[in-house]
C-alpha cells in the first residue's frame, strides 16, 4: 500500500492506494463499532463490488442504495433520494456515508453528507481512474443544474479516500482514457517531469500494469493534496486544476451529458485552451501539438464539433462558477508543467481559439 496525506489540519485525512483493498477495509481504518453505514454506489459497480465491501465491513450496520450510473443522473432528485434513504434507516450524525463508484456516485454521496444533519462522516472508495486520481480528493460535492455543471454543492472532505487499483481491471476502456484526461490536466499545469513520464510510460499504462498505474495514481494524487492543502476552498491557486475545465464543462452542457464523458470533454477543453495560451504568446509554439499527441496516446478526443456554434460555448461559459466579478477566470499554460490564472482573456481571442479546435466535417 501507499498513503498520501491531504493536510487540512483538522479536517486531514489519508488516501490510501492499494491492490484488495475493498476486501480487507480494516486493513486501511476500523469504523466505530455499531455504528450505521450507508454506501452509496450504482447499478454498473454493485454487481462487481458491493457485495465484497459490505462483507469486509464488520462490526457495523450496513445499508446499501443502488443509483442509475451516468453524468445526467447528477441532479437534485438523485441527492434527493440518498437524503430520503438516510432518513428511512435512521440515519444519525454518527452515520458515515461510503461513495462507491465514480464521480457522480462521490459528487452525490459527498453532498448528501455534507447537508444531511448539517454535516456526516464520508468515506471515497472510487472505481474509475477519474475519480481515484482527481474526483473522491479535495472535498468538491454537489450535482448539476440544467444551465450548467455542478451549479449546486459544497466543500466537505471525506474521512479517508480508499483506492483500490484492483478496480480498474473491470473498467471500460472508454472510461480508462477518460480518467487519463486528468492525470495529464495536472502534470500540464504543474509537474513537467511527471508530463514527461506520462509520455515515456504510455504503454505501459495502457497496459495497465500494476506498478505504472500505482506509480501514476500516487504521483497525481501528491500534486492535487498540496494544492488542496494550500488553497482549500479554490479562493487562488487551487483553480488551475481546473485547466480544460471550462471549456470542457460546457461543452457537456451543450450536449446534455450524453456526449461526452467527463474526460473526454476535459481533453478536448484542454486542447482549447493551450492553443489559447499558445495564441496570445503565453507559451510556446507547439506545445498544443505535443499535449494533442500524449492525449491522443490515451485515445481521447482532440476537437470541438464542427457544427457548434462558439457563441454558444462563450455563453454557457459565463454561467460557469468559476466565473469572478463577471470576468470568465480561466487556466491557461505559460509552459509545460506551468499553468497560469488568466482573465484578461478577450471575447475574440477565446472564440478564435474554439474556432481553431473545431474538427472541419
Amino acid at each position: 500500500m501507499q498513503t498520501v496525506k491531504i493536510d487540512l489540519a483538522e479536517r486531514s485525512y489519508l488516501v490510501t492506494i492499494g491492490s484488495g483493498l475493498l476486501s480487507d477495509v480494516n486493513s486501511v481504518f476500523e469504523m466505530p463499532g455499531g455504528s450505521t453505514v450507508l454506501i452509496v454506489t450504482n447499478e454498473t459497480v454493485a454487481p462487481l463490488y458491493l457485495y465484497k465491501l459490505a462483507a469486509s465491513l464488520t462490526g457495523v450496520n450496513v445499508h446499501s442504495l443502488i443509483l442509475p450510473d451516468g453524468e445526467s443522473f447528477k441532479t437534485s432528485e438523485f441527492w434527493s433520494q440518498i437524503i430520503d434513504k438516510l432518513i428511512a434507516i435512521g440515519g444519525t450524525r454518527d452515520t458515515t456515508i461510503i461513495t462507491l463508484g465514480g464521480g457522480v456516485v462521490g459528487d452525490l454521496g459527498g453532498f448528501a453528507a455534507a447537508s444531511y444533519m448539517r454535516g456526516i462522516n464520508f468515506i471515497q472508495m472510487p472505481t474509475s481512474l477519474l475519480a481515484q486520481v482527481d474526483a473522491s480528493v479535495g472535498g468538491k460535492t454537489g450535482f448539476n443544474h440544467p444551465r450548467g455543471k455542478n451549479l449546486i454543492g459544497a466543500f466537505h472532505q471525506p474521512v479517508a479516500v480508499v483506492v483500490d487499483i484492483d478496480t480498474l481491471e473491470t473498467l471500460p476502456a472508454r472510461e480508462f482514457s477518460a480518467g487519463l484526461s486528468e492525470v495529464v490536466k495536472i502534470a500540464a499545469i504543474r509537474d513537467k517531469e511527471f508530463l514527461t513520464w506520462l509520455e515515456d510510460n504510455g504503454p505501459a499504462i495502457m497496459a495497465r500494469e500494476p506498478a505504472a498505474l500505482t506509480g501514476m495514481i500516487s504521483r497525481s494524487i501528491a500534486n492535487k493534496a498540496d494544492v488542496v492543502a494550500e488553497d482549500e476552498r479554490e479562493a487562488g491557486v487551487r483553480a488551475l486544476l481546473n485547466f480544460g475545465h471550462s471549456f470542457g464543462h460546457a461543452l457537456e452542457t451543450l450536449t446534455h451529458y450524453r456526449t461526452y464523458l467527463h474526460g473526454e470533454a476535459v481533453a478536448i477543453g484542454m486542447m482549447v485552451a493551450s492553443r489559447l495560451s499558445e495564441l496570445r504568446g503565453l507559451c510556446e509554439a507547439g506545445f498544443s501539438d505535443r499535449l494533442g499527441k500524449l492525449l491522443q496516446s490515451f485515445n481521447l478526443p482532440l476537437e470541438l464539433p464542427a457544427a457548434m456554434d462558439p457563441d454558444d460555448i462563450i455563453d454557457t461559459m459565463k454561467l460557469d462558477k468559476k466565473v469572478i466579478a463577471g470576468s470568465t477566470r480561466l487556466i491557461l499554460v505559460k509552459s509545460a508543467g506551468h499553468g497560469i490564472i488568466d482573465s484578461t482573456s478577450d471575447i475574440s481571442e477565446i472564440a478564435a481559439a474554439i474556432k481553431a479546435s473545431q474538427s472541419v466535417t
